[in-house]
């Protein structure tokens, strides 16, 4: 009993010093950008050190924001169908401009993989709402058409 017991203590002296890793759907933070809602659940604001991770709402009817992404993103559709737009990718982080390659189109249960560098457009054509979960590296930055740069809070 007195070796379970001393094997008990330590358990309970390691438990008090890990954190819980579920982050609630209730505690993510919420973001809009473009129409679209992002809700952040893994940052580094919130104790990740290597990923981000939110999900992506698409209202129905939107059309996205061409962009340049720094990092590798991997979407994964949960609902809705999206309209996704890719052109580039080779890492060295092109003009953005709007993507030149044909519209896939991806549902729910599909992945999407954007490489580097590529030139990204996500689109909603139909009436409801779709959903995407996304996950890239810590450090991700967005470059606009316009030129301008944006460091997502979701990503910090």
């Amino acid at each position: 009993m007195g070796k379970w017991l001393d094997y008990m203590s330590k358990v309970l002296f390691y438990l008090r010093g890990v954190h819980m890793p579920v982050v609630r759907a209730a505690d993510a933070v919420v973001h809009e950008l473009h129409g679209a809602v992002f809700s952040s659940y893994a940052a580094p604001a919130r104790g990740s050190r290597e990923l981000c991770a939110w999900r992506l709402e698409v209202p129905g009817r939107t059309t996205g924001a061409a962009h340049t992404v720094s990092k590798e993103e991997v979407l994964l559709v949960l609902s809705g169908t999206l309209s996704v737009t890719l052109s580039g990718g080779d890492g060295d982080g092109g003009a953005a401009g709007e993507p030149s390659d044909s519209p896939a189109q991806a549902s729910a249960g599909d992945a999407i993989v954007v490489p580097a560098g590529a030139v990204l457009r996500i689109d909603n054509h139909g009436d409801q709402r779709a959903s995407a979960w996304v996950t890239t590296s810590v450090g991700l930055e967005a470059r606009l058409a316009d030129g301008s740069s944006i460091s997502p809070p979701w990503v910090r």
